[in-house]
């Protein structure tokens, strides 16, 4: 089995390393470093951005042969067929709640905390340059372009240009053929799980370079924007950080419970991935452990293959507290009269906008700006607050998207009967010191 393989590659039994060779106290260790040279020597923090981005790079050239291996071995050797297009519907169905859920918690919590109350900022005197390429990007980013994006011009051109979504599609394709192929297919089968190996092998060697892209990505944000950008908007990140811990604990928490787990037990286990998404702000980088880990856990491989990587574009929780959250906000901010009518307008255009945030730079930002364009109430130009702070609000919703995703798999993959419950407990229940 794939998930047998990944396992032991990703990561050695924690009990046979010492405190200090523990992935996650290196990172916590090179954030600890990176916020000291920020703050104390901001020029030398800004400049080491290319560490940060460096490690970023290095994952996401694996990424899309990983989810082309995993996703076509777990649905070759998948008994019923039936089950791909099932769990994609169960998919589709639980993202699109739990992004509905996200986008009202983030409008309640924002009209309660008033976070942009007094702020008094005339639009007009904003510096509308700064954003207008975000604006043109939004315009690109609607849903229909979206849908579109998802074919591939060329199979090999969606592996090259790692469009996670384009990579999916063929997989899926792939894997379908394949286990029709019965016998035929086989020789294939084992040549991929050998790449798979080859794969999974790579990824643990790179993931030793998470405390230095940790480093230099924390360094180059509190050098970049320090506690100047934290005092001016303070009130805007502590509502959004408090909105992320309700979703988190408030929502994602009884889901964990009446499905048979405990969410504090999870992220002690994902805590790795938790540090690595908050110091890199991209929750690409641990994608490929994202899947081997919940494999692991106990979820069956043709599961973990279809909603890890589709979570990734429709599962964005985190994504649509920001947009919910950040367009009141501005709102609050420039006296822009937005009433409860028009706020379930708001709601309705970001559940589509929120969609078009998949493989995009800068995602959550451009389809920010592409929602306030379209529905034209608040001034595109007050995006131009938030331009100084966004990768200090990434820092909140990106972990955010990473746990909404991993209890998704977990929740799914039981609805699916495809979940080891009892390994999913000795797993959790194990203490990783």
């Amino acid at each position: 089995m794939l998930s047998s393989t990944t396992g032991a590659a990703a990561s050695a039994p924690p009990a046979a390393r010492r405190w200090y060779k523990q992935l996650w106290i290196q990172v916590l260790i090179a954030m600890a470093l990176g916020i000291l040279i920020g703050h104390y020597f901001p020029d030398l923090g800004t400049k080491l951005q290319p560490l940060g981005d460096g490690f970023i790079k290095l994952i996401r050239m694996l990424i899309a042969p990983i989810i082309f291996c995993t996703v076509v071995l777990g649905i070759a050797k998948m008994d019923d067929m039936s089950r791909v297009g099932r769990v994609a519907v169960k998919g589709l169905i639980y993202f699109e709640v739990m992004t509905t859920i996200a986008l009202v918690v983030g409008l309640v919590v924002v009209n309660l905390w008033q976070p942009g109350a007094g702020m008094n900022v005339d639009a007009s005197n904003l510096d509308a340059a700064s954003v207008s390429r975000y604006v043109a990007q939004g315009h690109e980013s609607g849903i229909i372009p979206f849908l579109m994006n998802i074919i591939p011009n060329t199979m090999v051109g969606s592996l090259a240009e790692g469009n996670i979504l384009q990579v999916l599609l063929i997989s899926v394709l792939f894997g379908c053929v394949l286990a029709r192929l019965g016998s035929v297919g086989k020789p294939i089968i084992e040549v991929m799980d050998g790449f798979a190996k080859v794969f999974f092998g790579m990824v643990a060697i790179v993931m030793w370079a998470a405390p230095i892209g940790a480093f230099g990505a924390i360094a180059f944000t509190v050098g970049k924007y320090g506690a100047g950008a934290l005092l001016s908007l303070g009130n805007l990140l502590v509502c959004f950080y408090v909105t992320c811990l309700i979703f988190i604990f408030g929502i994602l928490g009884p889901i964990a419970r009446l499905s048979g787990f405990s969410l504090f037990k999870l992220m002690r286990y994902l805590r790795e991935e938790i540090l690595v998404c908050l110091a890199t702000t991209s929750s690409e980088s641990v994608l490929p452990r994202m899947l081997t880990k919940m494999e692991q856990l106990g979820c069956k491989p043709s599961v973990v293959g279809l909603i890890i990587p589709t979570g990734y574009s429709f599962n964005l929780d985190g994504t649509c507290l920001y947009l919910a959250s950040v367009t009141v906000f501005l709102a609050q901010a420039t006296n822009t009269p937005l009433d409860l009518t028009q706020q379930i307008v708001l709601l309705s255009v970001l559940l589509l906008t929120s969609k078009g945030a998949a493989g995009v730079a800068g995602a959550a930002f451009v389809v920010l700006a592409a929602t306030l364009s379209t529905v034209g109430t608040i001034p595109v130009a007050s995006v131009a607050l938030i331009l100084g702070v966004h990768r200090l609000l990434s820092e909140g919703l990106t972990p955010t998207n990473l746990i909404g995703n991993a209890v998704a798999t977990i929740v799914i993959s039981k609805w699916e009967k495809a979940l080891d419950m009892e390994q999913l407990q000795r797993v959790l229940d194990k203490k990783q010191a």
